[in-house]
């Protein structure tokens, strides 16, 4: 380092206390990390920051807490202790947070696998660069549009689908709009094959928690950390090539299909004790303790490390 080097270092340690810790000159920054990582975050939707920024909140919360705790003497503790302390009080507040959350939807006329129904208004696509780049792509590549598809989950909440299909009819994708609290809009793919015992190779990126059952033949891959479409085409692609399975077209209707999913994994969940059967669902709600349990596990699980917890 040349002597301006060494000049610019001493000006900036005069502004630094001899007695500084690490907290006294991190925490500034971390809160704004914070909060710029929360508005980037609000504005594109992404996984990626979204996670980092969950860590860092935390992190950020109790050396804050912790800080303030130690500097003006409220417990007398080593700031580490404080620490850890605070650590643990995020996570149960957080925890008692997402249970509330749970129950809220498990008593709530919400369904957990709504009915899909044809879009009166067709193929809708979000007149955005992101979205409109898959569709570029399913049909550079021969995948012909089959249906279009919507599920009202309340009033003015609506899941849309696009459902293509492959030249040979061997692949079907699913392409789920979901709108997000802050007004975006996160795309998830989900993408099918079928053998010839009417088993199904499924892969997709869905990072919404799920928690349940799936049925015995079905093979699934979660990938919720793969936003690119290209990425998780290949890798299910990539799995259907390694298997010695005979893969069969689909001939049967996309919204029959789509709809006879949703009736499957209900039935499923219910035998395996995810949901409690539906004459005990006005007392007790739709999920039991040990479903909701499970729901609990899988958020953490994504919220933190982007992947879930249970196939």
């Amino acid at each position: 380092m040349n002597s301006h080097g060494f000049g610019r270092s001493k000006k900036i340690m005069e502004f630094i206390p001899a007695d500084a810790h690490w907290y006294d000159i991190m925490l500034p920054f971390m809160l704004a990390g914070t909060l710029i990582l929360s508005w980037v975050s609000g504005r594109n939707a992404s996984l990626w920051i979204s996670i980092i920024n969950r860590w860092l909140r935390w992190v950020t919360f109790s050396t804050a807490a912790a800080y303030f705790a130690f500097s003006m003497g409220v417990f007398e503790k080593p700031f580490w202790l404080l620490f850890t302390a605070f650590f643990l009080c995020w996570f149960l507040v957080e925890t008692v947070y997402h249970w509330v959350a749970i129950k809220a939807l498990s008593n709530s006329s919400v369904p957990l696998f709504p009915d899909f129904i044809e879009n009166p208004q067709g193929e809708e696509w979000p007149a955005q660069k992101r979205f409109l780049a898959i569709r570029k792509w399913l049909k550079e590549n021969s995948y012909r549009s089959i249906c279009s598809l919507r599920a009202e989950l309340m009033p003015g909440i609506v899941l849309r689908m696009h459902v293509s299909q492959s030249e040979d009819n061997k692949t079907r994708v699913q392409v789920l709009f979901i709108p997000q609290r802050n007004g975006t809009v996160s795309m998830c793919f989900t993408i099918l094959s079928q053998t010839v015992e009417g088993s199904r190779y499924v892969t997709d990126n869905m990072f919404l928690p799920f928690g349940g059952f799936y049925p015995e033949n079905w093979y699934i891959e979660r990938r919720p950390l793969i936003r690119t479409f290209t990425r998780l085409f290949n890798s299910h692609k990539k799995r259907i090539e390694n298997t010695k399975e005979v893969f069969v077209p689909w001939d049967d209707d996309a919204i029959d299909d789509v709809n006879q999913q949703q009736s499957t994994l209900e039935r499923v969940n219910t035998d395996m004790g995810f949901l409690n059967p539906i004459s005990q669902r006005g007392e007790y709600g739709k999920i039991t303790w040990e479903g909701r349990y499970r729901v609990w596990k899988e958020i953490w699980m994504l919220n933190y490390f982007g992947k879930p917890s249970s196939y």
